[in-house]
C-alpha cells in the first residue's frame, strides 16, 4: 500500500498535469547523466564533469506556465546537486537545488528527480551544479518562451542564440578548490575563458573550434548571453554593433542600447542585434572586469565569430580577419556602472513604501587567524582567507540540509538568529579598518522572515582585505533594485536616489565595489533560501546566508511535503 506521502504526491502531481493541461502548458521530460566525459581544450585532453557528455549541457526550451521533469543520475565520482538558476520553485523549494540547503547531494551511483512549474518567469535562465565547484563545466541555458499566442514586447527577431559565457581550467577545477582549501590562500585563476564551451581564436589550439553564428545581412538576433564563470564578472562587446537589451534575468526591461554589457557571474542579459553591417565577419569578445586591488585574475579574452552570409559567390571562410571591438579595461569600474544604471523595468512596478522588515548586510571578505598545525597561506601571516556578511561566515551543514531539519523541526542543524545589522557599526569603505574587525565568527545562522512581509535590504561592500564588486543572487526570488551607490549607504540622503517607478528587477545584483545596493521584495514563497556572492571561491570562504521564511495560512502558502526520493545525508 502506498504511503500518504507518496499518495498526497501523486494527487498533487496529477492535479497539476491537469491544471496544464486546461491552460494549455506542457510537462518536459528529461534524463540529465552526471559523467566524466574526456573534451580537448588548450592542446590538451582533460577528463571534464559533464551532463550527458555535453559542455556545455543540454539547453532546456520550455514556455511560461510549463512543467519540468529532469531526474538527474550521478554517474560521476563526486557528490552533485542541480540549481536552476532564477527559477521562483513557488512551494517547490525540494528541487531548488543547493547541497545541504535544500537538500542532501546526490551520492556517486545515484539519482533524483527535480521537479517544477515555471510561473510568471519569461525570458533566459540557466541550470548549473550548486555542489563543490562542480559548475566549472556542469552548466546549460534555460529558455522560458511565452505561452502559445502569446509574444515577445519586442519585434519577433530572426534568430534566438544562446551565448554561455564559461571560464575554463587546464587543471581539475575540483582539485584546486580543494587545494586553495587546504592552504588557506587563493585559488589559481582560470586558464581562460569559453563561449559556448570554445575559449576562441586568442589561444593555443583553439581557432578551428571558435564558436560561429552564421548570420544574415538586415536581420536582427536574439542573443542571450548567459554568465556561467565561476569567478569573473565579464565585459562583452561586438566589433562594429551596438546591442539592444530588451530583458535580465528572466525580467523584460525597457529597450536600450549600448556598446558593452557587464555581466556578473550568475546574471543573463538579453540583446536584440540588428546585422547592419558590411557583410563579413565580426567578433563577440568578453574578459574580465575585476574592481578588487591587487587581486589575481584571468587577463585572457575569448571570442565567437559573428559571420555574415552575404549571398554572393565568395567564401569569406577562416580566411578574413574578423573586426575586433574596444574593450574597457579591465578595472573600467565607470562603464559597469553606467550599463548598471541603463537597466529599468519597461512599465511602473509595484514598489513598497511600507516595509516590515529592514535589513543591513555589510558583505565582503576577511581572515582567519590560523590555529596550530593549520596550513597559513593568506594574505597576512599566519592567516587563511574566508568572507561573511555582517561578520558571520557561513558554515554549510554536513550531516542534513537546512530545509529538510526545518521542516521536520529537527534541532542541531542551524539557528534563527542571523543579525539584522552588523554587530558592530564602522567605516565600511575606509582604507584602514581596523585588524579587530577582520575575522568573523563561523555559523550556520538564517534570518526568519513572516509570510507574506515586505523586505527591504541594504547590501553593503566592505574593504576588509579589498573592496570588491560582489555579485549577490537570492535563491527562490526576483527583487527589485531600488538604488546603487558608492561609499557607505546614508539612509538619510540616499532614500533620495529610491527609484520608486521602474527599478529593475533581477535575482542576482552586482553590489559595487566600495558600494551599496539595495534592494526590496515580499517574502511570498515558504522554505530555506540561499543568499550568496555568486562568485564561487567566495561562497566557498562563506560569504553566504539563508533566508528561513515561514508559511502562510493554507496549502497555497506552504511548503510542499518532500518527495519521497529526495536524497538523504
Amino acid at each position: 500500500m502506498a504511503s500518504s506521502s507518496s499518495s498526497s504526491r501523486l494527487l498533487f502531481l496529477l492535479s497539476c498535469l491537469a491544471l496544464a493541461l486546461l491552460a494549455g502548458a506542457e510537462v518536459h521530460h528529461h534524463e540529465f547523466v552526471v559523467q566524466e566525459t574526456p573534451v580537448k581544450r588548450l592542446c590538451n585532453t582533460h577528463n571534464i564533469i559533464t551532463v550527458n557528455g555535453q559542455f556545455p549541457g543540454p539547453t532546456l526550451e520550455v514556455r511560461e506556465g510549463d512543467t519540468l521533469v529532469i531526474n538527474v543520475v550521478n554517474r560521476a565520482q563526486y557528490n552533485v546537486t542541480i540549481h536552476w538558476h532564477g527559477i521562483r520553485q513557488i512551494r517547490t523549494g525540494w528541487a531548488d537545488g543547493p547541497e545541504f540547503v535544500t537538500q542532501c547531494p546526490i551520492r556517486p551511483g545515484g539519482s533524483y528527480k527535480y521537479r517544477f512549474t515555471i510561473e510568471g518567469q519569461e525570458g533566459t535562465l540557466w541550470w548549473h551544479a550548486h555542489s563543490s565547484w562542480l559548475r566549472a563545466t556542469v552548466y546549460g541555458a534555460l529558455i522560458i518562451r511565452p505561452r502559445e499566442n502569446k509574444a515577445y514586447p519586442f519585434g519577433k527577431p530572426s534568430l534566438e542564440v544562446p551565448v554561455i559565457l564559461g571560464e575554463w581550467w587546464n587543471a581539475n577545477p575540483i582539485d584546486v578548490i580543494r587545494e586553495a582549501q587546504r592552504t588557506g590562500g587563493a585559488p589559481n585563476v582560470s586558464d581562460a575563458f569559453t563561449i559556448n564551451g570554445q575559449p576562441g581564436d586568442f589561444y593555443n589550439c583553439s581557432q578551428k573550434e571558435t564558436t560561429a553564428i552564421p548570420v544574415k545581412p538586415g536581420e536582427t538576433a536574439l542573443l542571450r548571453f548567459i554568465n556561467a564563470a565561476l569567478n569573473h564578472e565579464l565585459f562583452v562587446t561586438i566589433a562594429q554593433h551596438k546591442m539592444t537589451v530588451v530583458g535580465v534575468d528572466a525580467s523584460y526591461t525597457k529597450p536600450f542600447t549600448t556598446s558593452v554589457l557587464m555581466i556578473a557571474p550568475g546574471q543573463t542579459t538579453d540583446v536584440l542585434v540588428t546585422m547592419d553591417q558590411a557583410p563579413t565577419r565580426y567578433y563577440i569578445a568578453a574578459r574580465a572586469y575585476v574592481s578588487g586591488q591587487n587581486v589575481a585574475f584571468d587577463n585572457t579574452t575569448t571570442t565567437a565569430v559573428i559571420e555574415y552570409d552575404c549571398g554572393c559567390a565568395s567564401d569569406f571562410g577562416p580566411k578574413i580577419q574578423p573586426a575586433f571591438p574596444a574593450l574597457p579595461a579591465f578595472n573600467d569600474t565607470a562603464t559597469a556602472t553606467a550599463f548598471a544604471a541603463g537597466i529599468k523595468s519597461p512599465d511602473r512596478v509595484k514598489v513598497h513604501e511600507n516595509v516590515d522588515e529592514y535589513l543591513f548586510f555589510t558583505v565582503g571578505l576577511g581572515l582567519f587567524n590560523c590555529k596550530p598545525g593549520q596550513l597559513c597561506a593568506g594574505p597576512n601571516n599566519n592567516t587563511r582567507f574566508t568572507a561573511s556578511m555582517n561578520n558571520v561566515s557561513f558554515v554549510f551543514p554536513q550531516h542534513d540540509s537546512l530545509l529538510h531539519a526545518h521542516y521536520y523541526k529537527i534541532p542541531g542543524v542551524f539557528t534563527t538568529d542571523f543579525p539584522a545589522y552588523p554587530p558592530v557599526q564602522f567605516d565600511y569603505t575606509a582604507k584602514n579598518v581596523s585588524q579587530a574587525l577582520w575575522e568573523p565568527v563561523p555559523a550556520t545562522k538564517l534570518y526568519p522572515l513572516r509570510f507574506g512581509s515586505v523586505v527591504q535590504l541594504v547590501l553593503q561592500d566592505t574593504s576588509i582585505v579589498t573592496p570588491e564588486n560582489h555579485p549577490i543572487h537570492i535563491h527562490g526570488y526576483d527583487f527589485f533594485i531600488l538604488a546603487e551607490g558608492f561609499g557607505n549607504f546614508d539612509p538619510k540622503k540616499d532614500v533620495e536616489k529610491f527609484n520608486y517607478v521602474d527599478p529593475p528587477q533581477r535575482n542576482t545584483v552586482a553590489v559595487p565595489v566600495n558600494g551599496w545596493a539595495v534592494i526590496q521584495f515580499v517574502a511570498d514563497n515558504p522554505g530555506v533560501w540561499l543568499m550568496h556572492c555568486h562568485l564561487d571561491v567566495h561562497i566557498t570562504w562563506g560569504l553566504a546566508m539563508a533566508f528561513l521564511v515561514e508559511d502562510g495560512y493554507g496549502k497555497l502558502q506552504s511548503l510542499e511535503p518532500p518527495p519521497v526520493d529526495l536524497p538523504m545525508c
